[in-house]
């Protein structure tokens, strides 16, 4: 048998960053190159339905080896990683034995990663950490979640007296870029409820998520020569500047937490001419999500009023759900999984994800799937890092949920 740790080492020397400004599905090819290793090995391990479709997802199916009206449960990981920073040349690095200490992470650059900027380091002193070189994130979201997986499809297969139903595995590409349940065929996939495996540390598992919404902001100026300006100029710089200040400051991202929802200007682009702004509304709570939607809303027509019809357009969109809507329909697979964590001594941690995953358009695609940990930490950068021993304990995870579910 490949270890979770080999899987992984193979898996996140694969770039395969995601591209939002492609139009093709997958957005990378990497992610095909990805897709398509990992029919080969599903299909070693004697999944002979392993197949990857034309646009880069990958289904298998492990047969149930006993008899009986048990669940078809399903587990999902996404293939692309973060388009927000490099996933090419990754080069792990094993710090094993941590001794609690700030790790450098790159001596040529200067680069550490310092417990007293993440001090959830210090849980794992004495267990070995792999981090990255500092040039590159790592890739554990979601390639941690590949392996585990795919260790926990082998050790089923490689251990036949342990029981199990019909499992469905499921891999997706474009996760990271909002597109990876677009493609996705629940009927296809065929399970009766699912999991992600896209969390961060151990004992995570999350059934709540934000509502969201997408605002492109569109501020049309008149550029005249500042000598010549008065009564003539139209700013857009200063009007997107301004709309930024009419939004509640108390409620940006980097004032909230757990629960609390944001409105974030994500992005802001502008000339005196034209400017463009890209702006994120969350929140959990649906009708808090809504309230946010027309604070935007009310900000925009405030600004029309003030400098005329039309000066600023708001194309505002939503883009997915709270899954809990859906999971506690379903509460069971839930409370199945905390007592498999309790029986390995994990203690499981329930917090609101303050994101997305590709479960919570899946709940509401048909098929409820809530989040199970990875054993990873500061994803998306150079200072991510996962847990050799939470990546084993993930692997122990799945594959007693599945041996649950026969009983």
């Amino acid at each position: 048998m490949k270890s979770v740790v080999d899987r992984f080492i193979t898996y996140v020397k694969m770039d395969t960053k995601s591209d939002s400004s492609s139009n093709t599905c997958p957005s990378t090819k990497g992610q095909l190159e990805l897709g398509k290793l990992l029919v080969e090995e599903l299909k070693a391990l004697g999944l002979k339905d392993a197949e990857i479709d034309e646009n880069g997802y990958v289904m298998a199916t492990l047969e149930a080896n006993v008899s009986g009206d048990f669940p078809t449960v399903g587990f999902i990981a996404h293939m692309d990683t973060s388009p927000d920073f490099s996933g090419k040349n990754v080069n792990p690095q094993f710090i094993e034995n941590y001794d609690g200490n700030d790790i450098v992470l790159n001596k040529e650059l200067n680069i550490v990663m310092k417990t007293s900027d993440f001090p959830s380091l210090k849980k794992y002193v004495g267990q070995t950490l792999i981090t990255t070189d500092g040039t590159t994130l790592l890739g554990a979201d979601d390639k941690a979640g590949i392996a585990e997986i795919m260790s926990a499809v082998d050790f089923l297969v490689n251990h036949p007296e342990i029981p199990h139903g019909t499992v469905k595995i499921g891999f997706t590409p474009d996760e990271e870029i909002g597109s990876g349940a677009d493609h996705f065929d629940v009927k296809k996939f065929n399970a009766d409820f699912a999991y992600t495996v896209d969390g961060g540390e151990i004992g995570g598992i999350e059934y709540e998520n934000f509502n969201a919404a997408n605002g492109v902001i569109t501020i049309q100026g008149r550029n005249i020569h500042p000598g010549s300006a008065k009564d003539k100029m139209v700013n857009a710089v200063v009007i997107g500047s301004e709309l930024i200040q009419l939004l509640p400051t108390a409620q940006r991202p980097e004032h909230t937490s757990m629960y609390e929802g944001f409105i974030h200007v994500n992005d802001f682009n502008a000339t005196v001419e034209k400017g463009e702004m890209i702006v994120l509304v969350r929140d959990h709570d649906r009708n808090a999500f809504e309230q946010k939607k027309t604070i935007l809303k009310q900000a925009v027509a405030y600004l029309n009023t003030k400098y005329g019809e039309d000066t600023v357009s708001l194309k505002l969109e939503d883009s997915y759900y709270n899954m809990a809507e859906k999971v506690m329909e379903k509460m069971e697979i839930m409370d199945t999984v905390k007592a498999v964590m309790k029986d390995l001594d994990i203690e499981p941690v329930t917090h609101p994800v303050r994101g997305g995953t590709d479960g919570s358009r899946l709940s509401f695609m048909g098929l409820v799937t809530p989040n199970l940990f990875t054993g990873g930490a500061n994803y998306h950068g150079k200072f991510e890092y996962i847990v050799k021993e939470s990546m084993e304990k993930a692997v122990e995870v799945i594959v007693k949920t599945i041996e649950a579910y026969a009983k």
